[in-house]
């Protein structure tokens, strides 16, 4: 019966981070921002942490600041650090985290190169394309390598072992 309720609740804090995702992507973005941060508070920062990865994820997507958009992705990325860590590989939930980690890193690539720090982009960059490998061939992961080649070409980063990435630059 507690296992129960405790999976509601926990179906509950999702289903309220999906419909601020949708209130965000619905062009709403300061409602977005404000429910996200209302329920950041209610979860807490010792909250189960795929609650607090999964929120960070997209409050972070609200933010007009890059340092602030930066600073929520960290929190996203520990989040699902301490969730991996703590779970093992099979368990649901690290699963889920796992299977974010190609974003989180994409994310902080951005977010440093908005920031003029390249090379931490590029390092984030690097990680996003490892964590990458493990996605399926599904719209999601065509979106995230798609994203990655982008920020690749933004970045003037080549992968290797990709040969869509054409010859590697010479760096001088």
């Amino acid at each position: 019966m507690v296992e129960r309720q405790e999976q509601a609740a926990s179906d509950a804090v999702m289903t309220r981070i999906g419909q601020s995702v949708m209130l965000h992507h619905a062009g709403d973005r300061e409602e977005a921002r404000g429910r996200l941060l209302d329920l950041w508070t209610e979860i807490g920062e010792d909250g189960d942490p795929l609650h607090r990865c999964t929120l960070a994820h997209y409050m972070a997507d609200t933010q007009d600041d890059p340092a602030d958009e930066l600073a929520w992705d960290l929190r996203a990325l520990s989040a699902a650090e301490e969730l991996t860590a703590d779970r093992p590989a099979g368990h649901e939930d690290a699963s889920a985290a796992r299977a974010l980690y190609p974003s989180l890193h994409l994310n902080l690539a951005a977010d440093y190169a908005k920031l003029g720090r390249r090379e931490a982009a590029r390092t984030h960059l690097r990680r996003a394309r490892t964590a990458a490998a493990a996605l399926d061939t599904d719209t999601y992961g065509a979106g995230i390598r798609t994203a990655i080649r982008r920020l690749e070409t933004r970045l003037g980063e080549n992968d290797p072992d990709d040969p869509r990435s054409g010859p590697p630059r010479q760096r001088s």
